[in-house]
């Protein structure tokens, strides 16, 4: 039985301590917040309560194998999930809308057919067949699997199997997300769809890689959950499952190095002094953080090297408490689409000029659990924003809060009227919350970009030192995280030949 150290308790640190406990190991949890699950957090006031994180849980496997190996009691038993249907209302700068069914291709080729037009569909419907081969051929090296040794055949191939693009006697092939949407699906409606997916998980659709493809892929095969009671009661679940396999919780405890002995991690070290020694370190914490925990060169020649946090994305939330009862038919998730496409993209790659209305994401659960009883409800808007934007200085944060909220105004009829207050959170909350850089998000691992979009491996050159969470392999996102859990306990439990589950 071997002693082990985790650093933070977010869904990927849980998710790799429950899986070692189970194995035999004495593990104890350090975070330096007072509460665990990362960004899977709640704000709670005058009996409103709501999701500062994700709101909706795509790919719910990978939490039902979490529970299935670490114990008698499955994920259904301990929250309930409800699948969300339709899965996405989409309103488009056009005038234009369509929801799209959930789980269902056909559906969905349907629906788009009828709202934007014979051939909208078909075009999607047949992007999705696309998006499938690059998933097919990434699904285990980038979500199942320890990270290759020879990752950078991830890096260099584009598994998405681009469609030939003839202009001015050149044949051209999409290798940028937003090269797909103006190359093949050929609408800039349908664009702003394939833009929606990127956004949501912190990508930037005019730099990311073809391969972005397979998160649309993965919401349209696999469906989109939602946790009754809110995302956060999956944290819970987790958190509990841990402490029945009787984990050790420390919170407010902030680790600020780690022991290394006979060229070795040994244990952690404490703000404050004091040591806990152990025989193996997980650490889930973003790359800067775990980088000025040790001396130990940890992102040497030969392996993946994480992207400054400072260009990666962030999210932009508001929280609204609305007087009056959600009406009947309402759509769970609305996604109301930038006006002026060029213009967000701009704003989001430079944070420079005025700020552009972005594309707003409302979430609307309709969940009682969620608001004091009676006629009221709890809505939550996020967008994707720029980390170096001036977040808390002179009314930006209202300014921003604004456009989101006009732009919402168009999914919650009477928002204004019913508006009885409102939080905003920025990236500055993020980090605060979750220790990442400038409230960065972690994307997905994702094949090509020259290797800009992989995430560095769940071993480090440090033995006995291991990486979880959404910044090590396979990356961002509450699958993947939750799957680099079970990655790092593998390797633990089965040593350096552990090669995913099969």
């Amino acid at each position: 039985m071997a002693r082990i150290a985790v650093i933070g308790a977010g869904m990927g640190a849980m998710a790799a301590a429950a899986r070692l406990a189970v194995a035999g190991h004495r593990v104890a949890v350090y975070e330096r917040t007072e509460t665990y699950g990362g960004a899977v957090r709640r704000f709670e006031r005058d009996g409103f309560a709501f999701d500062t994180g994700p709101g909706l849980l795509p790919l719910p496997a990978v939490y039902r194998d979490l529970f299935v190996k670490t114990g008698k009691e499955p994920l259904e038993s301990v929250v309930e999930l409800v699948q969300v249907d339709p899965s996405s209302r989409h309103l488009f700068a056009d005038g234009t809308e369509v929801s799209l069914p959930n789980a269902s291709r056909a559906g969905v080729v349907a629906a788009l057919n009828e709202a934007l037009g014979a051939g909208s569909g078909d075009r999607w419907g047949d992007f999705l067949v696309r998006a499938r081969e690059a998933w097919d051929r990434t699904r285990r090296p980038l979500l199942e699997e320890p990270l290759w040794p020879n990752w950078s055949v991830l890096a260099d191939r584009e598994p998405y199997p681009s469609v030939p693009h003839k202009k001015l006697l050149r044949t051209r092939r999409a290798g940028l997300l937003a090269e797909i949407g103006a190359w093949e699906l050929r609408d800039p409606r349908l664009a702003a769809l394939l833009d929606g997916y990127a956004l949501a998980y912190g990508l930037d659709p005019s730099t990311a890689p073809a391969s972005a493809a397979v998160l649309p892929y993965m919401e349209h095969a696999f469906g989109t959950w939602y946790v009754r009671g809110g995302l956060r009661e999956l944290a819970r679940a987790v958190y509990e499952r841990c402490v029945a396999r009787r984990v050790e919780f420390h919170f407010g405890a902030e680790v600020t190095g780690v022991v290394e002995k006979d060229g070795r991690a040994a244990g952690v070290e404490f703000a404050g002094g004091g040591v806990a020694e152990a025989d193996q370190v997980v650490a889930g914490v973003d790359p800067a953080r775990l980088a000025g925990l040790t001396e130990h060169p940890l992102y040497g020649e030969g392996g993946v090297q994480p992207a400054p946090a400072a260009d990666r994305p962030g999210r932009f939330t508001v929280l609204l408490a609305l007087r009056g009862a959600r009406e009947a038919g309402a759509v769970h998730r609305t996604v109301v689409h930038a006006p002026d496409r060029a213009a967000e993209l701009d704003y989001l790659g430079s944070a420079r000029g005025e700020q552009a209305r972005p594309t707003v994401t409302v979430l609307r659960p309709g969940d009682p659990a969620l608001h004091p009883e009676g006629d009221f409800e709890s809505v939550v808007l996020s967008a994707t924003v720029p980390t170096r934007g001036d977040w808390g200085v002179d009314a930006t944060d209202d300014r921003f809060a604004d456009l989101m909220a006009a732009a919402a105004e168009a999914a919650v009829p009477g928002l204004r009227e019913r508006l009885m207050w409102r939080e905003m959170r920025t990236p500055e909350h993020t980090e605060a919350e979750t220790g990442a850089s400038f409230g960065a998000i972690p994307a997905p691992a994702l094949a090509a970009g020259e290797g800009r979009f992989l995430h560095p491996a769940n071993t480090t050159p440090l033995p006995g030192l291991y990486r979880v969470g959404g910044w090590a392999h396979p990356g961002g996102g509450l699958p993947h995280a939750g799957m680099s859990g079970a990655l790092a306990a593998g390797l633990i439990v089965e040593g350096p030949d552990f090669r995913g589950s099969q």
